[in-house]
């Protein structure tokens, strides 16, 4: 029988596991404790696997449905969805993390090493050039993506100012922080 989003709503724990199923392996998952979850069971390489497409009514009946047509296409051309759903996952983790990585971060992260070598004086210059001069530029750039034309474009608005020497002194800041 195929589900209805009627019947989904008057859905009820019972104090024990419930799987409603919806035909081509996906089923409603209603845990003892009320919580339901989009499931679906499958076959690849000879294991029974299981794929979980998230809550309902989060996720609902149609987009359920989608994602297990979805995942039918990928086994179909011999793709794992779990393995592919944890690949995109992590790729997507480690893109997130390439873009928390900042010029600013790494920046700061370089002057909380070194305000113990610098004087307070010294300290507050510094820290006045990279918030002031290089953070409003290049700040929020991600550190991997970072190169030096655009480093000395930001170096160029000091530059073109007339602050000849503070603009030496920023493309200095910006190589040390690189390092």
């Amino acid at each position: 029988m195929k589900l209805t989003d009627t019947f989904l709503r008057a859905l009820k724990a019972t104090g024990k596991v419930q799987k409603y199923s919806d035909g081509g392996g996906l089923y409603i998952y209603v845990s003892p404790a009320g919580g339901t979850l989009w499931r679906m069971g499958y076959r690849f390489e000879g294991k029974q696997k299981l794929l979980s497409f998230g809550g309902y009514p989060a996720v609902s009946l149609k987009e359920a449905r989608k994602r297990r047509g979805a995942a039918k296409e990928q086994l179909a051309q011999g793709i794992d969805p779990a393995a592919h759903k944890q690949a995109v996952k992590a790729a997507a983790a480690i893109q997130a993390k390439e873009q928390a990585v900042t010029f600013e971060a790494v920046a700061r992260e370089w002057f909380s090493k070194k305000t113990a070598v610098f004087t307070p004086g010294h300290q507050k210059k510094i820290l006045s050039r990279l918030e002031n001069q290089l953070f409003p530029y290049i700040g929020n750039i991600p550190f991997s993506s970072l190169d030096p034309q655009t480093i000395l474009a930001a170096v160029r608005h000091a530059e073109n100012r007339g602050v000849i020497e503070t603009s030496h002194r920023l493309a200095q800041l910006a190589g040390q922080v690189t390092r």
